[in-house]
């Protein structure tokens, strides 16, 4: 029988446990279907997140159609059907369990989630799609070179194509699929960053004035222009840039399909290089969510007890939250020449989970004549959830409601703080223009 859940829950802060990775009763199968079954039973008994995410319908679904109508009764072979529609957004653990610790039920459903999926990944591995998808490192490496990026892009603009590889590796003919740049970020501006501008460093009590840039796979080989307007807003307010100088994928994809060692060989190779450039004097950020989540959250709950990972951890900062604390000092520049009218603006997941509030609104707010509506629901997709054949439909029900938001809002500029899911709200959604990331809004304003 359900337990009857207390819906009062817990009073306290949530407290984030490490993820005991390294531990053998980790991998042990027993004692992980065991444990999904006592958390499964106490999320069938609430339900609270049925509107999240499609791991929750689907759990739901196995608890209604079996034959004792309660978790007992569904076959712990279907457990892994839950986790494979998680894509570790942690809104759940976040905004609507009640259970978190510290209450004594210490549910954290996306760490259970990762579990599984690392045990999977130990038992099977993944299949070539998954592999190739989450290896960003070498793909932009390849698909970035000269005349290799035009032709990579023109076959993802044609149906035959497209249904080829639906056909033969399982990538959704519809999903939106990034474009390639020869000319990545680095080949652009390693040139500008090598040399500090002549600025004088302003140091405030929470930043140092001087920002290390992580480009990121994405920033730097897909939209190189996102860091380029980076850079100009950052020189615009005074604050020197340099590029890291080496870097690999934050681990994040790796990380969702549940590949653990790799995830670790990624750490390793960028917490040297960045707790150097914070032993340097420097701040850190980068433009993807995504990756400032894995710096400032998820490598410090796999590794709580590396200090470097830590001392990364408290130099992180996510563009815009690093600029409202500027401007809390009176050190934000505000002479803009443009206004921006009318933006729908959508809260990537992954800058939700941060806790630092939402400070590219606030700091577009600014901005004279300008407007911006919070669009607080999940794109729904998730980097690769959106582009498998297997999940790509889910994504788009999941991110319906944020695009007929953006719809309703006629003449409003769409924009996301991560570009992926931007792009697949302005195509659910029709937004002709696309997606703009806020930094290139504020770039705008500013008229750089």
């Amino acid at each position: 029988m359900s337990k009857s859940p207390d819906r009062e829950g817990s009073l306290d802060a949530p407290t984030r446990h490490p993820l005991d990775w390294k531990n053998e009763s980790f991998y042990n199968v027993d004692d992980l279907n065991q444990e999904l079954e006592r958390v499964f039973d106490i999320c069938h008994g609430c339900r609270r997140c049925v509107n999240l995410c499609d791991a929750f319908p689907t759990l739901f679904d196995l608890v209604d159609e079996s034959d004792t109508m309660e978790v007992d009764g569904v076959d712990p072979m279907d457990f892994m059907k839950v986790a494979d529609q998680c894509y570790l957004c942690d809104m759940c653990y976040m905004t609507k369990c009640p259970y978190v610790p510290p209450h004594e039920w210490n549910v954290d459903f996306p760490h259970l989630m990762l579990r599984a999926k690392a045990v999977k990944y130990k038992d099977q591995g993944a299949n070539f799609r998954d592999r190739v998808l989450t290896s960003t490192d070498q793909v932009g490496r390849w698909a970035t070179i000269p005349l290799i990026d035009v032709t990579i892009n023109a076959l993802n603009e044609q149906r035959w194509a497209r249904n080829l590889m639906e056909q033969s590796i399982g990538i959704h003919h519809q999903a939106v699929l990034p474009k390639f740049d020869s000319k990545t970020l680095r080949k652009r501006v390693t040139s500008q960053l090598t040399e500090l501008r002549a600025v004088t460093t302003t140091a405030t009590d929470k930043t140092r004035g001087k920002i290390a840039l992580f480009a990121t796979c994405y920033g730097n080989n897909n939209s190189p222009k996102l860091g380029e307007h980076l850079v100009d807003v950052f020189h615009h307010n005074a604050i020197p840039v340099k590029l890291v100088g080496k870097e690999r994928c934050c681990g994040m994809p790796k990380m969702e399909l549940g590949d653990l060692e790799s995830v670790r060989h990624a750490k390793e190779a960028n917490i040297r290089e960045l707790a150097e450039w914070v032993d340097q004097g420097y701040d850190l950020t980068a433009l993807v969510p995504s990756c400032v989540l894995m710096f400032k959250q998820e490598l410090p709950l796999m590794f709580p007890d590396d200090p470097d990972v830590k001392k990364v951890q408290q130099a992180f900062f996510d563009p815009f939250e690093y600029l409202w604390l500027r401007h809390k000092a009176g050190l934000l520049r505000k002479d803009f020449s443009n206004p921006l009218g009318d933006i729908s603006y959508q809260v990537a997941c992954h800058l939700r989970v941060q806790n630092i509030g939402y400070k590219a609104r606030d700091v577009l707010k600014l901005i004279p004549d300008t407007r911006v509506t919070v669009l607080e629901r999940c794109s729904g997709h998730d980097g690769t959830y959106a582009v498998k054949v297997e999940t790509h439909d889910k994504a788009v029900k999941i991110g319906s409601p944020v695009a007929r938001k953006v719809k309703s809002a006629e003449g409003a500029t769409l924009s996301s703080d991560c570009p992926m899911a931007g792009s697949h709200i302005a195509r659910l959604s029709e937004t002709a223009e696309g997606s703009q990331h806020p930094i290139s809004l504020l770039h705008k304003a500013y008229g750089l």
